[in-house]
């Protein structure tokens, strides 16, 4: 477990999409910047604020010029966040700053490139099975209730005979 804590930037970004002939502008939000934070936590909090008082979203920037100074209405939630609607020449968007603790951090891993002899077998053979999406782990009381009378006959089955699993469902 790491105790690194981060400055979050999220911004609203706005895509606009042409349908036959009608335009949609949909919104999302995109974590801009995260920056890393050394001090304790009114430290955090004043470089959140500083972080909410004085960034410029990017998608204001191109209509920015050296001087603008853009209208900024900054909330502070209960939770320390902050939201803040920035506007400037007639254009506005909104931000949110707020502190996360970073807690884990894995490195990508990719598999190595197949062999000849591997693509011609997936071809003949077709592709894997896909993946199964994540879903929470069942409580123990969910899980005897969640069984079929199949998955039942298999487990007492396998307890039977010695298999002990290490992942029931």
């Amino acid at each position: 477990m790491s105790a690194d804590w981060y400055i979050l930037i999220e911004e609203d970004i706005r895509d606009t999409k042409h349908l036959q002939a009608i335009e949609f502008r949909l919104h999302h939000w995109k974590l801009a910047a995260a920056h890393r934070v050394k001090g304790d936590e009114a430290r955090l909090a004043a470089v959140a604020e500083d972080a909410a008082l004085h960034y410029l979203p990017t998608t204001l920037t191109r209509y920015a010029k050296p001087g603008d100074r853009p209208a900024r209405h900054a909330f502070l939630a209960q939770d320390g966040s902050w939201v803040v609607l920035v506007g400037l020449r007639g254009h506005q968007c909104h931000i949110r700053v707020s502190t996360a603790r970073l807690m884990h951090v894995h490195e990508e891993k990719e598999t190595p490139p197949k062999t000849l002899k591997e693509t011609l077998r997936g071809a003949w053979e077709g592709p894997p099975p896909p993946e199964q999406p994540w879903s929470p782990p069942a409580e123990d009381e969910d899980r005897s209730e969640s069984r079929t009378g199949e998955h039942r006959r298999g487990a007492v089955l396998a307890e039977r005979a010695g298999f002990e699993p290490a992942w029931t469902l």
